[in-house]
């Protein structure tokens, strides 16, 4: 039944308004869960800039850090115009904020590289049903960790950004007689709160099959595999280490990430630290890694909406919950030895725009303690009283042995295939494992930070790491796990 609207005060995005449903079950006090509401039937995908970008000189650098930033926002702000009663009429002005704004980026890497013109093709956007992302609908999880997930599979280069660009085909059907249907409730009922995320986006843990090997899922085998592990303690974010900065993707632009990392290691992470900085902070390791580690918050959707740049003013509402325990192990190779990695490489895992993106980058897994032999790609897990929810982020263990990032973040690094093996010209480096662990309240109420289209989908989670481990210790690390021995 509709009862009313709500309104959520956006940053610089005016006041979008949101019809409501209350759902049977959830809208009484004391009821597991979360009040549900109606949430818009479509969302925005757009082909991801970021994703297709190559070479990045110095001197572009902040200026594509403030573009990619600005297409983030723009892509938020038609968003919650469109579920505020827009509709499709968001779309044109949003294709020309995005053409502008992408056109002064290819102008500023051109100054002093090969002008990336491909980018100029992707201001295009589409509207998408929510029921078609990555992880909407049936549940994909029950397929092995190992199919991909972690360390398996390592997709082409050329098949980098072919999924978004495919977008703009056929923008006009997909369009038509959307409009006037935003504030549907075309789930039967089951759509989440303003946003997301939906009721469908959570999964009893128990009704799960077994689907992977116990942790670590990618553990080392063979004769010739390098089995130990080192293990670096950095704390739990006790410190209250937090920014809705980037400095990997978008360093130099205070909130770049339009949501808020939790951060653990490196004292001076933001997106003003370069690697001098980063050198000389002090860390909240234990063994003097000055690494730097960083994930998205996990919120209880208690309805706490503070006011701030990557909190309710970037439409991530709910108190931000602490991990219970952070885990940073890193481990072996499959086929043989593992190479130190370079101080002040940078890699991320995971795909912070997969619901619209595709899962070919997607990379988080969800789980509970005592049933880590079952792990959800698309699902947040509804955990047995006194199990603790689990996020694992496995990141990218082989390098191309040149370069300490890319233009996408992503090219400079890569995942060994199901056998272990390196794609050619990568060879094999320590393979991290973040695996976090919270005390979450019963039921559906819980959700990872995301951008607001992303819908707050369990797919979207991703982990970030910047290598500032002292030489020596580097060294320390590559020794323990080439010997199979355990440190830390």
């Amino acid at each position: 039944m509709l009862i009313g609207a709500t309104a959520l005060l956006l940053g610089g995005g005016g006041l979008a308004a949101y019809a409501t449903t209350a759902l049977a079950g959830n809208n009484t006090p004391g009821a597991t869960g979360h009040p549900h509401t109606a949430s818009a039937a479509f969302t925005i995908s757009c082909p991801d800039v970021g994703e297709r970008l190559r070479t990045v000189p110095r001197s572009a650098q902040l200026p594509v850090s403030k573009g990619l930033s600005a297409l983030d926002k723009q892509v938020h702000d038609a968003y919650h115009k469109m579920m505020g009663g827009g509709g499709t009429a968001v779309m044109s002005p949003l294709k020309a904020q995005r053409e502008k704004t992408i056109r002064m980026m290819v102008t500023a890497i051109a100054k002093n590289t090969k002008r990336p013109g491909y980018l100029l093709k992707m201001s295009g956007c589409t509207t998408k049903p929510v029921t078609e992302g990555a992880g909407a609908g049936g549940n994909d999880s029950t397929k092995s960790v190992q199919d991909g997930w972690y360390q398996g599979q390592n997709p082409t280069q050329d098949q980098q950004g072919q999924q978004q660009g495919q977008d703009q085909q056929g923008q006009q059907g997909q369009d038509q007689n959307q409009q006037g249907g935003q504030d549907q409730n075309q789930n039967g009922g089951q759509q989440g709160q303003p946003g997301g995320p939906s009721p469908d986006d959570f999964v009893d843990i128990t009704s799960v099959q077994p689907n992977a090997d116990a942790p670590p899922f990618a553990a080392p085998k063979g004769g010739n595999a390098s089995t130990g592990t080192f293990t670096t303690e950095c704390g739990r974010n006790e410190d209250g280490h937090f920014n809705s900065d980037n400095v990997i993707v978008t360093p130099g632009v205070s909130n770049g990430a339009h949501h808020t990392h939790d951060y653990v290691g490196n004292k001076a992470t933001d997106a003003f630290a370069d690697d001098n900085k980063l050198a000389a902070s002090d860390t909240t390791c234990t063994n003097g890694d000055q690494s730097t580690h960083y994930w998205p918050v996990l919120r209880k959707l208690d309805g706490n909406a503070e006011q701030k740049p990557g909190a309710a003013q970037d439409a991530n509402v709910g108190t931000t919950l602490t991990p219970a325990t952070v885990t940073l192990t890193f481990r072996g190779s499959q086929v043989g030895q593992v190479e130190a990695m370079p101080r002040f490489m940078k890699i991320i895992t995971g795909d912070a725009k997969a619901f619209t993106n595709g899962t070919k980058n997607a990379n988080a897994s969800w789980s509970c303690t005592g049933f880590e032999d079952r792990q959800l790609k698309d699902k947040y897990p509804l955990c047995p009283e006194g199990s603790q929810v689990v996020r694992t982020f496995a990141f990218q263990n082989c390098w191309n042995g040149r370069d300490i990032d890319s233009g996408n973040h992503r090219d400079h690094v890569a995942f060994s295939d199901q056998n272990g093996v390196c794609p050619n010209g990568f060879k094999a480096i320590p393979q991290l494992t973040q695996r976090i662990t919270y005390d979450v309240p019963q039921g559906d109420s819980f959700a990872v930070d995301s951008f607001p289209e992303q819908l707050h989908k369990p797919v979207t989670d991703h982990g970030d790491f910047i290598n500032v481990m002292p030489d020596q210790l580097m060294s320390k690390a590559v020794e323990c796990i080439n010997s199979g021995r355990k440190c830390d």
